[in-house]
């Protein structure tokens, strides 16, 4: 055995295992293997030391794992049994996602089963993932210590003695040292968990019947038993037993009581006789219905109790000899005298309908001869407004509460795309039976007209209407000017533009300068070099042109020649060091120079730059000559512009302008009219971009009605020819409503209500 001992655990390269030594093997397990009890929990261990992987495989291969650990009386046992081997044993714990679990059972170790040695775990603080237990240690024996995966030790293995059929499926194994124990589930006990906890028949009350089920044995636990009672009676109590895991029924067995029908009540202007007696069933019991004279009997003249507790029939009523019942009609109401004994011979009824209907039939009944009326009951209609047609180029929906067009009729209108609903977008049947307004009608959107921009043209189409939507505008500039903006805008649905007008600016050539030891004399005295602009060239005594002594601006934005040169006509004799004049940052803007010869002395650089919103108008960098001069005049910083606001009557604009008009900084407000809503921001300002932050409002026009057109054309009308005045006026109202609709006299809204005012109480010529 010792030579087995020596051969150890060994392999071939290929893997594959000795058969000697697998022998080997079996005789060492079988001499190491502890066991107490044909069938209980036994440990193992190895006769030679391996890694902790190849250990856990050991263990798998020929037991069931490394030993779990599972209390303080394990540890002394395995401390006790086992014989002491300085590098120790492995148990079947390791770090997993830096948590200390079980390998066998997967679960984490708890705080209460840590039996660690002093110091530990993770005393040298890397890479220490697997247990060891100290078995026979002189200063910590039995405890645990983690120790690098790597290391060999002995593997301590375990084979389960519980099986899969252990306590018969009805309590749960537990492993103890040398032995299993069951611990049963509810309902269940025995050594083995053999036997199932009994309740016993229940006693069945009289008229009680029960019906039961029973999975695991009779009247035992889980029985169930249902129970209901004989026809004609009723239960008192549970209706369903459960036979509980204590051995006891849930509840006690219920009653069956006989079931008594509800007590009746005899007719108004009637009597009732019943049999019944108290040693009768209930479903014996029976009643007989009788009425006064005058009165007829309405149901049957017998009810009889059944079994199940209900009467044959519902009792009967006694009806006095008088007309049927009359309920108020829809949307109104019905009135009659006398009240103490309605519909009884010679009662009046007289109906009343709500508003908004009208009521059709007789207004007053009575109840004459033998339960007959006078004439059959009204009924309330909803009344008639006058149908309605969709305007044209509009859309109408409808809803009809009472009927078509009758009150409370509600009809909505909509117009084509690039038309203007003008008027009530929804008409209600009032209960006058008048529409809430007149019909409404569409009307073309239109845009701001746009003028032509200064220096240029625009060119629009307008395939419905001037200014309307879907125009299209086309801008150009004239000679010596480029477009500045959209070539083209479209009037869209909301009556705005697709963007601002463009304008038109000046085509510049490339700033000039005097040549060296020269003179520049230009036509712009503004030094803007536009189109069209001339400039001549000279030079100082001692020095030739060379080169074209005049140069003229062409339409391309480039000089007809090249700017020319003062060469020296002979040797020019040195000339003393210039300075030239002092410069400044422009208002708005900043200033950097370079002096290279001191203050502003010759080639001194000076650049320059505006702040946010302001536009550098000039050369960018100057230049101090030798001759004293700069190579251009000081740029100034403009405010950007943004484009002229257009403002529409009647709408009202209010501006500040810091910079210049329309200029960056500036901001506008506007507001309409007392009556007249403003549509749109009511505030916008210009951008450094040169874009205003919102477009232009404009005022929403109420409808105008026939009172307020003699308010604003004539004033109150408090007399015979006022009123014949105010009367011609509507006439000629209508008459020109005629004439737009027939399309021979456009006009723009905006100037209906102008045309109309010339009209006075004192100059009124009702001809055409």
């Amino acid at each position: 055995m010792a030579n087995c001992l020596r051969a150890g655990w060994n392999r071939r390269p290929q893997g594959v295992f000795r058969t000697a030594q697998l022998l080997c093997l079996s005789a060492l397990i079988s001499e190491l293997t502890h066991q107490n009890g044909a069938a209980a929990w036994t440990y193992n261990y190895s006769s030679s030391a391996y890694p902790w992987n190849s250990s856990r495989l050991f263990c798998q291969r020929f037991f069931t794992d490394l030993v779990a650990i599972q209390n303080k009386d394990e540890i002394a046992y395995l401390n006790a049994i086992l014989p002491y081997y300085k590098d120790y044993y492995w148990i079947g714990i390791r770090k997993i996602n830096n948590k200390w679990t079980w390998v066998g059972t997967k679960k984490t170790l708890t705080k209460e089963a840590e039996n660690w040695a002093d110091n530990e775990p993770n005393n040298k603080k890397n890479n220490q993932d697997c247990v060891e237990i100290y078995i026979k240690s002189s200063s910590a024996p039995g405890k645990w210590n983690d120790e690098p995966c790597g290391k060999k030790k002995r593997a301590l293995c375990y084979t389960a003695s519980c099986h899969d059929t252990a306590c018969n499926r009805q309590g749960d194994c537990i492993e103890n040292i040398g032995n299993y124990t069951c611990s049963c589930h509810p309902g269940f006990y025995g050594p083995d968990c053999e036997y199932v906890q009994e309740c016993g028949a229940p006693e069945l009350p009289q008229h009680v019947l029960v019906n039961c089920s029973h999975p695991l044995g009779d009247f035992s636990f889980n029985s169930q038993c249902s129970f209901h009672c004989a026809e004609g009676y009723t239960l008192n109590g549970a209706r369903k037993l459960e036979c509980l895991a204590s051995g006891a029924w849930s509840n006690k067995p219920p009653h069956c009581v006989a079931t008594p029908c509800p007590p009746l009540r005899p007719p108004e202007r009637g009597s009732m006789r019943c049999l019944h007696t108290m040693d009768m069933h209930p479903s014996q019991s029976s009643c007989s219905f009788s009425c006064e004279e005058g009165s007829v009997l309405v149901g049957p003249e017998l009810v009889q109790c059944t079994a199940s507790g209900v009467w044959t029939a519902p009792p009967p009523m006694c009806r006095a000899l008088a007309c049927e019942p009359l309920e108020s009609p829809a949307h109104g109401s019905v009135a009659c005298s006398p009240s103490s004994r309605p519909f009884q011979h010679n009662t009046s009824c007289s109906f009343h309908c709500d508003d908004g209907f009208l009521l059709s039939g007789a207004h007053t009944v009575r109840c004459a001869g033998v339960g007959q009326w006078t004439a059959p009951a009204p009924v309330c209609q909803a009344l008639q407004c006058q149908g309605l047609q969709a305007p044209d180029k509009a859309r109408m929906n409808c809803a009809h509460r009472f009927g078509a067009f009758r009150y409370q009729s509600t009809c909505s209108f909509t117009c084509d795309e690039g038309l203007l609903l003008v008027g009530a977008s929804e008409l209600q049947c009032l209960a006058t039976g008048d529409w809430s307004a007149g019909l409404p009608e569409c009307q073309a959107i239109t845009c701001t007209p746009l003028p032509s921009p200064q220096n240029g043209t625009v060119t629009c189409a307008q395939p419905l209407g001037h200014s309307t939507y879907k125009s299209t505008c086309k801008f150009t500039c004239d000679e010596g000017f480029s477009l500045s903006g959209s070539e083209n805008l479209d009037c869209t649905p909301s009556g705005l533009w697709t963007g601002p007008p463009p304008t038109c600016e000046a085509i510049r050539c490339p700033e000039l300068h005097a040549p060296e030891w020269g003179r520049l004399d230009c036509s712009d005295t503004r030094g803007e070099f536009s189109v069209g602009s001339t400039c001549h060239f000279s030079c100082h005594e001692g020095f030739r042109l060379e080169g074209s002594d005049s140069v003229k601006c062409a339409a391309s934005g480039r000089w007809t020649a090249p700017p020319p040169t003062c060469e020296a006509g002979a040797p020019a004799a040195p000339l003393p060091a210039a300075r030239c004049p002092a410069l400044a940052a422009p208002e708005q803007g900043t200033m950097s120079c370079s002096h290279r010869l001191g203050a502003f002395g010759s080639n001194t650089t000076c650049s320059f730059g505006c702040k946010g919103g302001f536009i550098l108008r000039g050369e960018s960098a100057l230049r101090c000559r030798p001759s004293g001069q700069w190579t251009a005049v000081t740029p100034a910083c403009t405010a950007v512009k943004c484009s002229e606001l257009p403002v529409v009557e009647p709408l009202l604009v209010n501006c500040s302008n810091p910079w210049g008009q329309f200029s960056y900084g500036s901001t506008c407000t506007f507001h309409c009219p007392e009556g007249q809503p403003l549509n749109g921001s009511a505030r916008t300002a210009c951008r450094h971009t040169g874009q205003w932050s919102a477009a232009v409002p404009t005022c929403q026009a109420a409808p105008l009605t026939i009172q307020e057109a003699l308010t604003y054309f004539g004033g109150a009308v408090a007399s015979a020819t006022g009123l014949a005045i105010g009367g011609t006026l509507l006439a000629l109202l209508r008459r020109r409503r005629r004439q737009k609709d027939d399309g021979k006299s456009p006009l723009n809204p905006h100037s209906q209500l102008g045309t109309y005012g010339v009209f006075t109480n004192a100059a009124f010529d009702p001809s055409p």
